[in-house]
């Protein structure tokens, strides 16, 4: 396949005809006489409207230059003010002013943080202006590894180090294993390398060409300092926790985080505070925590170290996150965003803002889900002014292994690197195929795109909700197929596979590999599916109502890592076993659909839990119910014994007052105060939540 050439366009702004045209006669000569490998070509501007028309509308513009003469609000008022909205707008986009000398430092002053560089207008050297913007280019465009690793396999080195199949030579000649050697590829096998080869850098003490990946990533995503992660953002949410965790330190957390964020809780040893998310119950999809609830958990808690909230979520709700960062701050509560399905919003407005954005001190990403990257490839965001790098590098490395995939390092250069030059034209293409495909399932009559008033619990309905318009909520309830049945004829019939599905929506995701060509075929199964619909069973399913949280009798940790004792969740009549009431649960429970924890360790059990999970188990619709333990082929829990609870070395934490807000404590009461003023809800304005 022949490689694919680039076009870059460069904008440049001014209302001064007699310096506009040489200029651009001037940068179009240069782009053809020297060397121009990203395409470059220049279009203008008269105006700084028109000029945001074009960066609005030109998916492939990547460089903006203005004169500081741009007509408008005063002296160079005109030219500042462009290049900030630009730069809000389009924060990938290098942008550089054209001005005298002396007009350098008032320039610098105003749009620094904007501003990539500068011309002088005195002495225009149009042949010098195109070499720095095609440097721009260049470094903007870079993925060092990717480069690093590719030059090493062109190299053709003879391998006398792991990994065993040497390149591949171990099976390209096998007659039992070769047809995986056609299947994987040679340049696969042979970019499977290890950390013998110094040129390729380390992933645990980055030096060279990783630490430059790394470096490039951070001003592509907006963050002071950014790390690559082989292993998911299942393992950085562990990373950050024991980073700033120490044992027994308090974590506000959505009950209905991802399990990882819960079994970060068991390995750091936190005491954690559970907030319940809300829920609609309709169609079985769970929403963001109620602002009313994170706000008194933060007041109530003043002595909490971190806050950590998923934003979107699995099914696209996104917080209104910036009050939310402001009150934890204030608070002296750091924040941490598991961002995992929203890594490509930094790329464009529509998404906007991000987590970082919004000052959230750490944000996780799965680069992998949303954006060009192998699975597991994820990334870490740091934004803490007050980041302890040594630490987090000592945690980082105890979870990473010694022997990373390079091809998942590479692939996080490329797509870090395609996100930065063509992100915001992919996710306007994709913008426009959901728009698309909303209005064509919609016509069907029987399936419909659900929109964020369907999805909306009403304790949210006020909290500045909005939803990711990448993924596709779709209720099926009038086609007669059940999640299960829909999932399998459009897999077996439309060879189309979903992401997700409840008892009567099934979730499709937009990406930035979605095409035209798979929109007119999953359009075309819906029409078909729609036409051919069943008769709707007078039966409906409506989402079991999941137990609120209890209590915790230790900290999780203390629970899990004791062998405790397994009893029947039923007794010999197939009821909920009453020996478990009251008892301490040494695992995490939970029931897919929905997917949140009806248990944690250390949790204690109550007769609802018990009811529920044996709803759950006996109903007739199939539910997937995780952790617990099979006894000869029935069901069961573990529990602590009543030696191991009384040994618990957490106990203590939940049986008596927490001191740490004493009269001596003089830093802790100021933090009380400060918190006197955080905005909390009257009763008759929060709604009870329901969880499901």
């Amino acid at each position: 396949m022949p490689s694919l050439k680039p076009v870059s366009r460069a904008l440049v702004v001014s209302n001064d005809a007699a310096w506009l045209e040489p200029a651009l006669s001037g940068l179009a000569s240069a782009s053809a006489r020297l060397d121009n490998p990203f395409g470059i070509a220049f279009v203008s501007a008269r105006t700084g409207d028109h000029a945001m028309q074009t960066v609005k509308a030109d998916g492939d513009l990547q460089l903006v230059v203005i004169d500081k003469s741009l007509a408008g609000l005063g002296p160079g008022q005109a030219a500042l003010d462009l290049a900030n909205r630009i730069n809000s707008w389009r924060p990938e986009l290098s942008l550089y002013v054209v001005l005298s000398d002396d007009e350098r430092a008032m320039v610098e002053e105003l749009v620094s943080h904007a501003v990539d560089g500068y011309f002088d207008r005195d002495e225009p050297d149009y042949h010098g202006w195109f070499r720095i913007l095609s440097a721009e280019l260049a470094e903007k465009s870079a993925t060092p590894f990717y480069d690093a690793l590719q030059a090493y396999v062109k190299m053709a080195k003879d391998s006398w180090h792991s990994p065993g199949h040497s390149g591949g030579d171990s099976l390209k000649n096998s007659p039992w294993v070769s047809d995986f050697y056609e299947f994987v590829g040679e340049n696969l096998l042979r970019a499977d390398l290890s950390v013998s080869v110094p040129m390729l850098d380390s992933l645990l003490h980055p030096t060279g060409v990783i630490a430059t990946a790394q470096n490039l990533a951070a001003t592509a995503f907006g963050a002071r300092k950014t790390y690559l992660a082989t292993n998911g953002t299942s393992t950085t949410n562990k990373i950050i926790f024991q980073t700033l965790l120490a044992p027994g330190d308090k974590l506000l957390l959505d009950r209905n985080c991802h399990k990882s964020v819960h079994h970060g809780v068991i390995l750091s040893d936190a005491r954690p505070v559970y907030l319940d998310s809300s829920v609609c119950r309709e169609f079985g999809i769970f929403g963001p925590v109620p602002k009313a609830t994170i706000y008194r958990a933060i007041k109530e808690n003043p002595d909490a170290k971190a806050l950590i909230l998923t934003c979107c979520t699995y099914d696209g709700m996104l917080y209104d996150l910036k009050p939310i960062v402001e009150a934890a701050h204030k608070a002296g509560i750091k924040v941490i965003i598991d961002e995992a399905w929203y890594a490509f919003a930094r790329f464009h407005p529509a998404f906007r803002p991000t987590a970082l954005e919004c000052g959230a001190d750490y944000v996780t990403q799965s680069i992998h889900k949303t954006l060009t990257s192998f699975s597991q490839a994820s990334m870490v965001h740091v934004n803490d002014p007050e980041f302890d790098e040594h630490l987090f590098r000592e945690n980082f490395n105890m979870y990473a292994s010694t022997s990373p995939q390079y091809a998942l390092i590479a692939s996080l250069d490329v797509g870090r690197k395609q996100a930065m030059m063509e992100g915001y034209k992919l996710l306007d293409r994709i913008l426009k195929l959901g728009a698309e495909l909303r209005q064509k399932i919609n016509s069907t009559g029987v399936f419909r795109v659900l929109d964020i008033g369907d999805l909306l619990p009403d304790e949210v309905r006020n909290d500045g909700v909005r939803l990711d318009p990448t993924k596709l909520t779709v209720d099926i309830s009038k086609s007669g197929y059940s999640a299960d049945e829909m999932e399998q004829v459009l897999f077996d019939k439309y060879n189309i596979q979903g992401e997700k599905s409840t008892f009567s929506t099934l979730t499709l995701l937009l990406g930035v590999g979605t095409t035209r060509s798979k929109v007119s075929r999953l359009c075309d199964a819906m029409f078909r599916l729609a036409k051919d619909r069943r008769r709707v069973p007078k039966q409906s399913y409506r989402m079991a109502e999941v137990p609120h949280f209890s209590r915790l009798a230790c900290l999780p940790r203390s629970a899990f890592y004791e062998s405790g004792e397994c009893l029947y969740l039923l007794d010999d009549d197939g009821r909920p076993n009453e020996a478990l009431t009251g008892r301490v649960c040494c695992d995490q429970v939970l029931a897919y659909p929905p997917g949140i924890p009806v248990l944690v360790p250390g949790q204690v059990i109550t007769p609802p839990i018990t009811s529920y999970l044996a709803k759950l188990l006996k109903g007739n619709k199939p539910v997937e119910v995780h952790g617990l333990a099979d006894i000869d082929g029935e069901y069961a829990v573990r529990v602590l014994t009543q030696e191991e609870l009384e040994a618990a070395p957490s106990r203590s934490l939940f049986l008596q007052d927490d001191e740490k807000a004493g009269d001596g404590d003089r830093q802790q009461q100021q933090k009380v105060q400060q918190l006197e003023q955080l905005p909390v809800p009257s009763a008759d304005s929060v709604t009870e939540e329901v969880h499901d």
